[in-house]
């Protein structure tokens, strides 16, 4: 025995034990995340480029929070997916140069819940169809969806509407030019406490303003 035990430890010194692979549900679900998402990207390159931004900037100021690390990846997976339900919206909406109508807006307000209704059925460990559905509300009601208001609104919706926000007025739109970073910034300190988490637009200025976050 002691001739067995000396051997196996000779043999894990020349041939130490590989890293842990990562679980095998998790590489599951981001598979299924990524081909979710690649369904928007050959449709639409814009809005794929934008959800991987919203989400980086999603996840950077949940940790800035310092929020957990579960809660984090929710948001990620959440920030990948949050525009998905813009495949229902017909192509010349998303890519209309000039004003959109009230009733192509309508159309456009729908994609919130166009995404929940294709991601209510994946058994995500977060509850990422509710966020994708609540990004648009605001804290004190102004936005849409189902007028949510305050802590009615998911945590992750609440930090994933503050992401988007600041991606989508810093990026060039089909119908306008970008806007800028400074400009975003501003529209979310202007509604902090109302429209937006303070909590979480004080974590979003701290990531540009002290710490040189970039969307790219």
């Amino acid at each position: 025995m002691r001739f067995l035990c000396a051997d196996m430890a000779m043999a894990q010194a020349i041939h130490p034990p590989a890293p842990e692979a990562e679980p095998e549900p998790a590489r599951d679900m981001d598979g299924i995340v990524q081909a979710i998402a690649m369904t928007v990207e050959m449709r639409d390159p814009y809005t794929a480029g934008h959800q991987r931004r919203v989400s980086k900037l999603a996840q950077a100021i949940a940790r800035e929070m310092g929020l957990s690390e579960d809660l984090v990846e929710g948001i990620r997976i959440a920030g990948i997916l949050h525009d998905i339900g813009k495949i229902s919206v017909p192509g010349e909406i998303l890519s209309k140069p000039g004003r959109i109508s009230p009733s192509e807006m309508a159309i456009i307000r729908a994609h919130p819940h166009a995404g929940f209704e294709i991601l209510k059925g994946i058994d995500f460990h977060w509850p990422v169809a509710q966020a994708v559905l609540q990004h648009h509300e605001r804290m004190d009601g102004s936005g849409y969806g189902a007028g949510l208001r305050g802590n009615d609104i998911l945590q992750e919706a609440r930090i994933l509407g503050i992401a988007d926000v600041v991606e989508a007025m810093a990026s060039h739109r089909p119908y306008r030019p970008a806007l800028g970073v400074t400009s975003a910034l501003g529209e979310i300190s202007r509604g902090s406490g109302g429209h937006y988490w303070a909590e979480a637009v004080a974590a979003c200025l701290s990531l540009f303003n002290r710490k040189q976050f970039t969307l790219e």
